[in-house]
C-alpha cells in the first residue's frame, strides 16, 4: 500500500514566513505545530499512496474547500492505517483533531499563497515503515530472552528498585523477577523514599524489612548506611538496578548506583544495569561539579543536566574511575531520545509512575534542572502542592517584578517553555499554609522544544532577578541539606559556589555566567561520547 516520497516532496518547500503562517494557522496558538506534532509522532521516511492527492500546487490549482477536507480525512485514515494497535487505541480519539489541524494548516497555507506540498509533513514525517515496532526496557529483555539470563542460572540475585520499577504491563520488577525459575531471589534493596516509595521528603529515612509476600530481606539504602554493607552484600552475587531516573545529577539515584558499583567493584558481586529512559532526554546543561564539592547530590565530575539514562551513566563511572566490576547493561531496544513528542520518554508506550514522590509528571522532570536550586533557597519549591518542583514562590516576593526583571536582565533564558503566574499554599515544608506568590514552568504542550528550554539557566535567572529586584532579601537557607552540616545547600546542589557568588555580586552579567556554562557543557558532549548507548 505504501510507497516512497512522491516526487517534489522536499524539506526545502516550507521555510521562513510561510513556516510561521502554518505553525498557528488559525490564529490559536500551537495548532498548526500540534498537527506537524501528531505527524511527527509517527516518524519518518514512507507516505501512503494517498498522499499524491495532497501536493500543494494541486490543491492550489483546484483550491476546493470540501477536497481540502477531504484529503485532510484521507491523511487521518492513512495515519491509523498503519499504526501499531496500541498507538492507534490512544490515537483513535485524536484523528478528528488531526483532521482538522491538517486541514486548518492546508487552508491557511492556500490563503497566503504558498503551494508546498503538505506544507512541511514531508519534512516532520509520516508512518515509519518500522512504526509497528515497540521499545523494550531492559527488564522486558531480561525476561523475554533466556539467552539474557543465562549467566544468572543458579545465582542469588538481588534487585535494586523503587517504586517505578515495572515492567512495560505495569508488574514491579520484583514480583516480575520471582517468577523467573533460572536464579534465585535472595534481597531488594531500596534506594532514598524506600523500594514502594512510602517516605515524602529528603533525609526521611527506610528501615530495613522482610519482603511479607516473598519473605526475602529488604535493605534500606537511605538509612543509617547508604552504602551496601557487607551483610548486604552477602545475601547475593549478582544485583540487578531497576530505577527510573530523571537525568539530573543531584538526583540520588545515580549516587546510589555509584556506591552500588563501587562496593561491586571491592566485592566481586556483578552490577547488571536495567536500562530505562532518561525523561528529560539529550539536551546538556549546567556546570560540571566542582572537586571538593562531592556529596550525596554530587557523586563525581557530572554536568547538573547530563542527558545520560542510567546505563550510560553507570558506563561513565565506571571507566572513570577504572573500577574492575562485572558491569553488564541490558540495555533498552527501540529507543530514541531525541524524538517527539516525548523527546527522552515514549509517551504512547509507558505509563509514568512516580520514581519518587514529588517527580509526578514528565514536566517536573523537564524543569528540575531547574527548580531543584530552590531546595536551596528560603522560596518553596512547591513541596507541599501537587505541582512540586513545577512551581516556585514565596510569601513575601512580588513575582510580576521578579519576572519583569528577569526579562529585562537575560531574556533569552525564557525561552522553550511558558512560564505561568500562580500563587499557592504549601501543606507541609516552607511556608506551610502560607499563600506564595509564584509561578509554574510549563513545557507539557504541542510547542515544547528541548534544545531551546534551559532550566538550569532560567533557575539562576529567577534568583538573580529576586536578588536585583530585593537585594537585602534573605535568599539562601542554612539548615543541613542531605546529611551535610558545614556547607550551604545550594553550593552542594549547584556544585560549587560558583552560582551562589554569581548571584549575589549585583555587578555580574548574565554572559559572565554564559561563557562558563557553554564551556563545561561542550566539554561534557565530549566526555559523555563514548559512552551513548542510543
Amino acid at each position: 500500500m505504501f510507497t516512497a516520497l512522491p516526487a517534489g516532496f522536499a524539506a526545502d518547500d516550507i521555510n521562513g514566513s510561510a513556516a510561521g503562517n502554518l505553525i498557528e494557522p488559525s490564529g490559536e496558538d500551537g495548532v498548526g505545530r500540534e498537527a506537524m506534532r501528531l505527524a511527527g509522532e509517527v516518524g519518518e521516511g514512507r507516505l501512503g499512496d494517498f498522499l499524491g492527492e495532497l501536493r500543494g500546487a494541486d490543491l492550489a490549482e483546484r483550491g476546493g474547500k470540501d477536497e481540502i477536507e477531504v484529503a485532510a480525512d484521507k491523511l487521518g485514515e492513512g495515519i491509523l492505517g498503519v499504526l501499531p494497535g496500541v498507538a492507534r487505541k490512544q490515537l483513535q480519539v485524536r484523528v478528528a483533531h488531526i483532521q482538522e489541524y491538517i486541514a486548518a494548516a492546508m487552508k491557511t497555507g492556500l490563503k497566503n499563497g504558498y503551494s508546498g506540498p503538505v506544507f512541511d509533513l514531508a519534512r516532520v514525517g509520516l508512518l515509519r515503515q518500522d512504526s509497528a515496532q515497540t521499545m523494550k526496557l531492559g527488564i522486558d529483555r531480561l525476561l523475554e530472552d533466556a539467552g539474557l539470563r543465562r549467566a544468572l542460572q543458579g545465582r542469588r540475585v538481588a534487585l535494586l528498585g523503587h517504586p517505578a520499577s515495572v515492567t512495560h504491563q505495569c508488574q514491579h520488577t520484583l514480583d516480575a523477577l520471582a517468577g523467573c525459575g533460572d536464579f534465585r531471589l535472595t534481597a531488594a534493596l531500596g534506594p532514598q523514599h524506600g523500594l514502594r516509595g512510602d517516605k515524602q521528603d529528603n533525609m526521611i529515612e527506610s528501615e530495613d524489612y522482610v519482603d511479607p509476600a516473598l519473605g526475602i530481606p529488604v535493605f534500606s539504602l537511605y538509612a543509617k548506611v547508604r552504602r551496601p554493607t557487607p551483610q548486604m552484600l552477602d545475601t547475593f552475587d549478582v544485583v540487578l538496578v531497576d530505577l527510573q531516573d530523571i537525568g539530573t545529577r543531584i538526583y540520588t539515584f545515580v549516587t546510589t548506583l555509584a556506591y552500588v558499583l563501587e562496593a561491586g567493584a571491592a566485592s566481586g558481586k556483578g552490577v547488571w544495569v536495567l536500562d530505562r529512559p532518561n525523561p528529560a532526554g539529550r539536551p546538556i546543561e549546567g556546570t560540571i561539579l566542582e572537586p571538593g564539592w562531592e556529596s550525596f547530590v554530587g557523586v563525581g565530575p557530572l554536568i547538573m543536566r547530563h542527558g545520560l539514562t542510567l546505563g550510560e551513566f553507570a558506563r561513565w563511572y565506571v571507566a572513570y574511575w577504572g573500577l574492575s566490576v562485572d558491569l553488564r547493561v541490558i540495555a533498552m531496544e527501540g529507543y530514541r531520545p531525541e524524538e517527539p513528542p516525548g523527546y527522552g520518554w515514549p509517551v504512547f508506550e509507558l505509563l509514568w509512575v512516580n520514581p519518587s514522590p514529588n517527580a509526578s509528571s514528565l514536566n517536573m522532570t523537564r524543569c528540575f534542572p531547574g527548580t531543584v536550586l530552590f531546595e536551596g533557597t528560603t522560596l518553596s519549591e512547591g513541596r507541599g502542592t501537587t505541582n512540586s518542583l513545577e512551581i516556585v514562590g514565596a510569601p513575601d516576593l512580588d513575582f510580576n517584578r521578579v519576572l519583569r526583571r528577569a526579562q529585562t536582565f537575560a531574556p533569552e533564558w525564557l525561552t522553550g517553555c511558558r512560564l505561568r503566574r500562580c500563587h499557592f499554599a504549601p501543606t507541609f515544608q516552607k511556608h506551610k499554609g502560607t499563600l506564595c506568590s509564584g509561578l509554574q514552568v510549563h513545557t507539557d504542550y504541542a510547542g515544547y522544544r528541548p534544545e531551546s528550554f534551559r532550566p538550569y539557566r532560567l533557575g539562576a535567572l529567577l534568583l538573580k532577578a529576586i536578588r536585583l529586584e530585593y537585594p537585602d532579601y534573605e535568599l539562601w537557607h542554612r539548615l543541613d541539606y542531605e546529611y551535610e552540616t558545614g556547607r550551604l545547600a545550594i553550593d552542594l546542589l549547584s556544585g560549587g559556589a560558583f552560582l551562589r557568588e554569581w548571584v549575589d555580586d549585583v555587578s555580574a552579567k548574565a554572559g559572565d555566567f554564559e561563557a562558563r556554562l557553554v564551556a563545561e557543557e561542550r566539554a561534557w558532549a565530549e566526555t559523555r561520547r563514548p559512552f551513548l548507548l542510543y
